[in-house]
This record gives structure tokens, sequence and C-alpha cells, in this order.
């Protein structure tokens, strides 16, 4: 009898900070980010999905992601989605950034959990751990968090919810072979935007009482899907004064030192675009992914209209080797002039199958 496969290819397309910035026509081969994006089993943004939290530009938005070719598409908000962030556009966001003239945040929130959504694949996700069913066989299966939200997101069709599973793979109750994963749309504090914590909160280690839904260690989590990257990790910024500085969140670092996730996908650093694979168990080394192939700079790139990643055994290269490395990718589509010239990514990875 032979054996069955214990995981499938799957592959994942990156996106994060679009801004409301729609896709260039297909005939533009000199943008990357254009239509369609690259064909997927599961597509990530990583928030910053508009310029100010408009309703219109939400619904822009949710055109350029609900048409993306893939089964399912997870997005999170980020610090210029203010409308998603209720607390704060209650308190300071519809003054400061909408002169008191405010959006209906219900209507927003409906555009990317209502009917529409569920019809096109689109789960929106705040902070917590969940896992999906896809039709290849990998398994994603619904963990409603404990974080509390007005109108909690209903998964597609093709996904199985089941409530009473465990956070932790080594746990009685939990489901064998289920994929997981993290979501945050927070970042530390930035210029009084949405999503913030000050910086020397700790809201994803367990051991900080401010972490209501902290990151679990490995092996409970294959993807994390932050807005805001870790600390010293694809987080660099330039100042006017020619200085850089990593701006990444040190207690998000240290979460994911323990996690150690298949991969972490974040954006909001614009200038920080790329991927890094780390190996952590040479001591957090870490190798600068090329996707020129040595193809003449971004020629490749442009011509593909994706960045492509191919870690899988069957795909020539190095197989990740989960627990013993990660792979980092800052998704932002707008570089720091907020021009929308990254390309998207296209990541293939091996994940469980269904038990």
């Amino acid at each position: 009898m032979t054996a069955q496969p214990t995981t499938v290819r799957t592959r994942f397309t990156l996106i994060s900070d679009t801004h409301t910035a729609e896709l260039f026509p297909s005939t533009d081969t000199q943008h990357a980010y254009r239509d369609p994006l690259p064909a997927a089993d599961v597509l990530l943004h990583a928030g910053d999905l508009t310029n100010c939290g408009y309703i219109a530009e939400h619904e822009t938005a949710f055109a350029t992601v609900s048409r993306a070719p893939a089964e399912l598409k997870i997005v999170i908000a980020g610090n210029h989605d203010i409308t998603l962030d209720e607390a704060y556009y209650r308190r300071v966001g519809a003054k400061r950034m909408h002169r008191n003239i405010p959006e209906d945040t219900a209507a927003v929130r409906e555009i990317w959990t209502g009917a529409a959504a569920q019809a096109a694949g689109v789960v929106y996700l705040d902070e917590g751990i969940r896992s999906f069913t896809l039709k290849n066989g990998a398994t994603f299966t619904v963990i409603i968090p404990i974080f509390p939200f007005p109108n909690p997101p209903r998964p597609p069709v093709s996904a199985s919810l089941s409530p009473g599973v465990s956070n932790r793979r080594d746990e009685k109750n939990f489901v064998a072979n289920a994929l997981q994963i993290y979501t945050s749309p927070y970042q530390p504090e930035f210029c009084n935007w949405a999503f913030p914590y000050a910086r020397a909160e700790d809201r994803f280690n367990p051991d900080s009482s401010s972490a209501s839904t902290p990151i679990p260690a490995h092996p409970a989590i294959d993807i994390l899907l932050t807005h805001g990257p870790p600390r010293g990790i694809l987080d660099t910024v330039t100042h006017h004064n020619g200085e850089d500085e990593d701006v990444g969140c040190e207690h998000l670092l240290r979460a994911v030192q323990r996690c150690r996730p298949r991969l972490h996908c974040f954006g909001h650093i614009h200038e920080g675009w790329g991927a890094e694979r780390h190996d952590w168990s040479a001591g957090g080394t870490r190798e600068r992914v090329d996707v020129d192939g040595g193809d003449g700079g971004k020629e490749k790139v442009l011509r593909e209209g994706c960045a492509r990643v191919d870690l899988t055994r069957e795909g020539g290269g190095r197989g990740l080797r989960w627990g013993e490395e990660t792979l980092f990718v800052n998704a932002s589509v707008m570089d720091v002039r907020y021009r929308p010239v990254n390309a998207p990514w296209s990541v293939d990875l091996e994940l469980p199958v269904k038990g």
C-alpha cells in the first residue's frame, strides 16, 4: 500500500501596504503590481489597505482583493485603516482624520465580513489564532480568539468551523495536521495612527500582563501575519540626517523566536520590502533571499509580476525545515514615497495535509 503524503505544496501570494492603489493594467510590464495578482491557494494581505479609512477607499481595496485568483484571501488591517479600529476611531480618529464627519464603522466592517466577502473567499481577521481547510488538503480549522470585536469574521463556505479546537498541537483536543495562523494588526505607536501600543508594552508573549492573545510557542503556529515587523528584520528606516534605525517591535521578535513559524509576513515599513530566511538552529543566522535569479536585476520580477520563492523540496531548492527555519517577508507594495513599485511575493511552502 502506497503511503499517503503528509505535506502538500501550497502557494501564497503576499501583499501589504497597498493604500487603495489599484492594480496596473495587465499590459503594463513596467510594474509588477498589475492585474491579475499571481495565482495562489492563499492570498495574505498584511494591512494598510487604505490611505485613511474612508468607506470609498475600503470599497476600492476590497475590489482588488476579492478578485485575486486565490481560493482564500486572508486580510488584516494596518495603522492607516482607522475605521477598522473602532475604539481608536471613536477616541481620536474621526476628529483627527475625518474632521468630525465620521464614517460608518459598521458599514466598513461589513465590506470585509459580509456576504460579498464570504462569496469571494475573503476573510478579515482581528488578533488571534485561526486555521482553515483548503481544497488541496492543507487544513485550516477556524479558532475564534478571545479578543473581542463587534461582528466576528465569518469563514468562507470552503472553511470548516471548529470552535472547540485547542490552540496547541500537543494538547489533547487538537485536530491533527491543522495549519495554524496567528494574526495581529497592531504595531508600536506611530504618529497617532490606529492599532497602536506603547513600545514598552508586550502584547505578544505569555509572561506579559498586556498579552490578551499571546503568540504560542513552537509547534503551535505555521504562519504569522502581522502589520508591523519584528525588531531588526526588514524594518530599517533612514532618517533625514542619513542615520538608519531599526523600528520593529522587540517583543514581537522575542515571540517569533519562541514560535518559529514557517512564514512571517508583514509590511508597515515600506523601505523594508524583501525577504530573509532565518536559521534558528545555527544561532539565528540570516540569508537574504535573491529573487533576481541572475536574470539582469529586476527584469525577472517585472516579467513574472511577482518575486518568487520556492521553499519546497520538489522545487529543486532547500526545503524549509519547520522549527529550525523561518521565512520573513516584508510585502509592502508601496515604496517610501507611496508609489506602488514593489512586487507582490509568491511563496511556495510544504504544508501539512488533513489527517
